[in-house]
């Protein structure tokens, strides 16, 4: 059974930092992709940063281009996002995924067949 469980989520003061990780079992994950999705309050998940099998290749919203910084451990199959300087619109939850990385990059949540529960983050202003 595959689970990806997600960790490090909190409350932050606006421009603060907070790491998540993403642990993951129950598949070798070698051909998946894998991404960060924010759901926030009211809202649709969106998406905010993936990275390729081997973790060659990184995409990120732009809102988060520069600030937020996706990385994975093949061997512990693990995945971070760090993210810097937070805004209060990022308050959320945000979910690990996973998915066969039939094409980049993979920014839709249908190209995702695997979703964590979640851990929430909240930005204070």
């Amino acid at each position: 059974q595959v689970q990806l469980v997600e960790s490090g989520g909190g409350l932050v003061q606006a421009g603060g930092s907070l790491t998540l990780s993403c642990a993951a079992s129950g598949r070798t994950f070698v051909r998946d992709a894998l991404g960060w999705f924010r759901e926030a309050p009211g809202k649709e998940p969106e998406f905010v940063a993936a990275i390729s099998w081997n973790g060659g290749r990184t995409v990120y919203a732009d809102s988060a281009e520069g600030r937020f910084t996706i990385s994975r451990d093949r061997d512990e199959y693990k995945m971070y996002l760090q993210m810097n300087n937070l805004k209060p619109e990022e308050t959320g939850i945000y979910y690990c995924t996973a998915g066969l990385m039939r094409e980049w990059p993979m920014v839709r949540r249908g190209q995702y067949n695997y979703w964590g529960q979640g851990t929430q983050v909240n930005v204070s202003s």
